[in-house]
């Protein structure tokens, strides 16, 4: 069952998140989404999973998605640009970070340990390198060293799945709007096959509770471009990184830069899978979490 939404609120921004689990006595794990993605693509099976595991779990939505707080921006630009820093921010990563720490401090945390994909990957190094009193562990998923400079990040881009995307063009309906977000899932997914009913109903709902601004990419994009964030080598929280061997939108060589470049950090690559956590590898994740998760209480 999904459980209810609740607001976080600091300056101006609201920001909206979801717990599964005790938060008084599971361990604290905050989940951190992708780029333009809402808090509802974490499946509420791997929530319960991870809850199983002993963790109480939060989601939410980042700035600029779902029912969190919408920024404006000029008519679309090209991303492109804005990851090279060419688009003024709407907001910065900072910014970003404070949402974190925001979220942390409603569910009453002091710490949390960290699992980002994507973009979210790069959100949470950034938190566990310029919070680390906040951080006990990091997760990166599908991922690049948030570090790198921006000319950098492109090489680990594989450019051919935008291609796919191009061609879905900009939908005029709400029920084209929901196949356009199915048929994305489904492309940063492949190879591994997904869940249609699943992916069609989380689609549906994140239409229903905010329908996809397309700017939200570029203003994302941009609020890391300009961000000058200290060697992850100074990094000394336990560390996970995750890659998908088979991943249309990064190259491995991404996840394998953050875990060579972390100290002690550790490497798991999946065969088959995409830019997203199918359901078979999730007994590996959560194991795989739970052991940092225990390797973290150790160390503290």
């Amino acid at each position: 069952m999904t459980p209810p939404t609740r607001f976080a609120t600091h300056d101006d921004v609201t920001i909206a998140y979801e717990t599964f689990g005790d938060p008084a006595s599971g361990e604290p794990l905050l989940l951190i989404m992708g780029l333009d993605f809402q808090m509802v693509w974490w499946p509420d099976a791997l929530c319960e999973l991870l809850v199983d595991a002993g963790f109480a779990v939060v989601r939410f939505d980042n700035r600029d998605t779902g029912l969190s707080t919408h920024f404006t921006s000029p008519a679309r630009q090209n991303p492109w640009r804005a990851m090279l820093g060419g688009t003024a921010p709407a907001y910065t990563g900072t910014d970003m970070l404070d949402d974190v720490e925001t979220v942390l401090d409603a569910v009453g945390w002091t710490s949390a340990h960290l699992l980002g994909i994507s973009l979210g990957a790069g959100v949470a190094q950034a938190a566990a390198l310029r919070r680390p009193t906040r951080v006990r562990s990091l997760t990166s998923c599908c991922g690049l060293p948030c570090t790198a400079p921006t000319w950098r990040r492109l090489a680990y881009v594989r450019f051919g799945i935008f291609r796919e995307l191009a061609r879905l063009g900009e939908p005029t309906t709400s029920a084209e709007a929901v196949d356009v977000l199915v048929a994305i899932w489904r492309a940063l997914s492949d190879p591994a096959p997904i869940d249609e009913e699943w992916a069609r109903q989380a689609a549906t709902v994140s239409h229903d509770r905010a329908p996809r601004d397309p700017r939200t990419t570029q203003r994302q994009l941009a609020a890391w471009s300009r961000e000058r964030l200290p060697a992850l080598s100074t990094l000394r929280v336990p560390t996970l990184v995750v890659s998908g061997e088979d991943d249309p939108l990064m190259k491995v060589s991404g996840g394998r830069d953050v875990a060579r470049q972390v100290p002690g950090a550790v490497f798991r690559t999946h065969p088959g899978m995409g830019h997203t956590l199918p359901e078979r590898v999730w007994p590996a994740l959560v194991a795989d979490l739970r052991r940092l998760a225990d390797r973290a209480r150790a160390a503290a």
